[in-house]
């Protein structure tokens, strides 16, 4: 198992360190324009393998999309993350210009690859994917979901005083602090509903903490968070490499699923060798229909401002 990871920042270093200390894949290119930066980060993470006892090969490459040829899946974090105070729509501009040049440039090398997302303004960048490579919808995926959902049952388990282990809940819709749908009706602690341990208001307050979890912490750092997405992104490749038939929310394009069509949005999937295996339609409340309503209409909007 091949994997390549384009960007070799904070989060494209974080995915390539997860991916490899889990040792699923024989090997790991991580690959940026800055020159030098991938071939240190790789030699630096080479050099936790004796001491983290993991065998995959780390290979950095300075642009160099030879390197990545033959890779099973690739993951595009490339893009500039936000700044305090930005949301992650206002990242599209020069981040479509990238992901669009970055997809093409893996495809001609990897045709077969599986494509995972996780460039801002995710949703609207797992949709300029599909409309520019052309690849079947179970091969390109949206990281988000995964990631919002982690941070979900961090919140739960926080309100709840559990360990995590004890914590189940999923978040859909898009990945935007408006655009979240945290589904507290259906959050389980051990498979009770967490509505037997918590009041509604604290409730409510944990679904507001999630929706804003990618905006606190810009604040609390200067700029987006990377050990969380890259733990996220590693557990959706392994799912993946080793064909585990796992279910996590993801960004997908929907074509009548939850009623709606020409759309990348989080839902749950079935991920596996090939990709989405398939999606995962659950029955709605009448609330929750409206909010993933809502929150198709944000990514819509969104989507409108690029450039096909």
């Amino acid at each position: 198992m091949k994997v390549t990871v384009v960007g070799a920042g904070a989060v494209g270093a974080s995915c390539a360190e997860y991916i490899a200390i889990k040792n699923f894949a024989s090997e790991v290119v991580l690959l940026d324009i800055k020159e030098g930066y991938a071939e240190g980060k790789a030699m630096d993470l080479m050099q936790t393998a004796s001491l983290n006892s993991f065998d995959t090969k780390i290979v950095g490459s300075t642009n160099d999309y030879a390197k990545t040829a033959g890779s099973d899946v690739v993951v595009i974090t490339s893009g500039i993350p936000r700044k305090p105070g930005m949301t992650r729509e206002e990242l599209i501009g020069i981040n479509a210009g990238i992901v669009k040049e970055v997809s093409s440039n893996l495809i001609e090398h990897s045709p077969e690859a599986i494509i995972i997302v996780v460039s801002n303004p995710m949703d609207t960048m797992t949709y300029l994917v599909h409309k520019t490579t052309g690849l079947p919808k179970n091969r390109i995926i949206g990281m988000g979901g995964a990631l919002d959902s982690a941070r979900f049952k961090y919140r739960l388990a926080e309100a709840l005083e559990a360990p995590i282990s004890d914590i189940d809940g999923m978040v859909i819709g898009g990945h935007s602090d408006t655009g979240m749908v945290p589904l507290t009706r259906l959050a389980t602690r051990n498979s009770v509903p967490v509505t037997e341990f918590i009041s509604e208001e604290r409730l409510d307050q944990v679904k507001e903490d999630t929706k804003v979890g990618g905006a606190t912490l810009t604040k609390l750092l200067g700029t987006s968070a990377w050990y969380a997405p890259g733990a996220a992104v590693s557990a959706l490749v392994q799912a993946i490499a080793c064909d585990q038939k796992k279910v996590f929310p993801c960004s997908a394009m929907l074509e009548g699923e939850y009623g709606l069509s020409d759309i990348c949005i989080g839902v749950p999937v079935v991920l596996g060798a090939s990709g989405i295996e398939k999606i995962v339609e659950i029955e709605l409340s009448d609330a929750e229909k409206e909010a993933i309503s809502n929150s198709a209409e944000g990514v819509s909007k969104t989507n409108g401002l690029l450039s096909l």
